[in-house]
């Protein structure tokens, strides 16, 4: 296996922030950053493209990204000047591919004559050549062993907080952080603001849902804790998007409280960021409205699976708090699942790793957070 180094493409190093931070480019006016997937992937780039934003002040963002994408950073203020929706490519955004709707893609993004493309999309074995077909003057990201090289490059190591990974690569494009994780806020405070359903009590907000099953929380075990929360004077309220609604409802059912309801597949972005922002507490998994809730300064408890930890934890603990199951073996049979990433074996199990959890440690810090958001109202 190739043994890969940082490669600075000719730079100078001017200090240090993640990692190296490198010489600025000269003369950078159209910026493009490359981030598929789903919505906690963008809230992790979101800290590299605010440094970037920071670096190079007058230049124009553009996000190629996805509809998600596209919906978030139409609810929120952020770094992004404009989206573009990507096509359906391999490896870059998962889809039935379309040769001439990919040529008229690239055609359209030459013509913008990119100064500066950065890819935080992985380890580049696909991205990296779709980035490279933007046309820009200089490219910046990062790659493994059998990916492109760009012109400055990061070696991809699974193995890394996202946020930091991203900040690492817009040093390499010469940016020092601004932030080290996310920080948005409504496009439309107003709807903060009018909601007529606030009657004093606490808000709990649980996600319940994730990409993959195994980062999934049993829903008795969300249930019990919704239960507990209403119990103790909450109001708790289950989001999620439409694939989710079967299972929300459920734990609402289960839950037999008048205080726990569900939103689930009812909400648009807008609605799902206005919710979020009002809450006092966001109980998820290792989630995209997890991660939402973090960003826009709402206290959240985690249920993470230990690698996750690593790679998407919130980084403090006065407002966030994290439980990590320390399963490294699929409880069905035994694959390490430590060994994660594009190259890694994955069994046709889907048994939860996050199942031995309790449910009233998840209360506590649950309790501690809501009664903290009470007595600063109060203050």
């Amino acid at each position: 296996m190739e043994q890969l180094t940082a490669e600075f493409g000719g730079a100078a190093q001017v200090g240090m922030g993640v990692g190296p931070v490198l010489e600025k480019f000269p003369d950078v006016s159209r910026i493009a950053v490359l981030r598929g997937g789903g919505l906690g992937d963008l809230i992790f780039a979101i800290p590299a493209m605010a440094a970037l934003k920071a670096a190079y002040p007058g230049a124009e963002l553009t996000l190629l990204g996805t509809p998600i994408h596209q919906a978030l950073l139409d609810a929120v203020t952020s770094p992004v000047d404009e989206v573009r929706v990507l096509p359906f490519a391999e490896g870059v955004r998962p889809g039935e591919e379309d040769t001439e709707e990919l040529e008229e893609f690239f055609a359209d993004m030459r013509g913008r004559n990119f100064d500066l493309a950065v890819q935080l999309h992985g380890g580049g074995r696909y991205s990296n050549p779709f980035l490279s077909r933007l046309g820009a003057r200089h490219t910046v990201g990062t790659r493994t062993a059998d990916a492109a090289s760009l012109e400055r490059t990061i070696p991809y190591l699974y193995y890394q907080h996202e946020p930091l990974r991203a900040l690492e690569v817009a040093g390499f494009a010469g940016a020092f952080p601004v932030d080290l994780e996310a920080r948005l806020a409504p496009a439309c405070r107003g709807a903060l603001r009018d909601r007529g359903d606030d009657d004093g009590r606490p808000l709990v907000v649980l996600h319940p849902g994730a990409t993959d099953p195994r980062r999934r929380w049993p829903a008795e075990k969300f249930a019990e804790l919704a239960g507990a929360c209403a119990a103790d004077g909450s109001r708790v309220v289950i989001v999620g998007d439409g694939s989710e609604q079967e299972l929300a409802e459920r734990i609402s059912g289960l839950a037999s409280s008048s205080a726990v309801s569900s939103v689930a597949g009812a909400l648009d972005m807008t609605g799902l960021v206005a919710l979020l922002a009002r809450a006092d507490a966001v109980v998820a998994n290792d989630s995209g409205p997890r991660h939402l809730a973090q960003a826009l300064g709402v206290p959240t408890v985690g249920i993470f699976w230990v690698g996750n930890v690593i790679n998407a934890g919130a980084l403090g603990r006065s407002l966030h708090r994290i439980h990590a199951s320390w399963v490294t073996a699929c409880p069905t049979c035994g694959i390490d699942v430590t060994q994660v990433g594009w190259t890694a074996p994955r069994c046709t199990h889907d048994e939860s790793l996050v199942g031995t959890i309790g449910v009233q440690d998840v209360y506590e810090d649950v309790r501690s957070l809501t009664a903290t958001g009470s007595a600063k109202g109060k203050a």
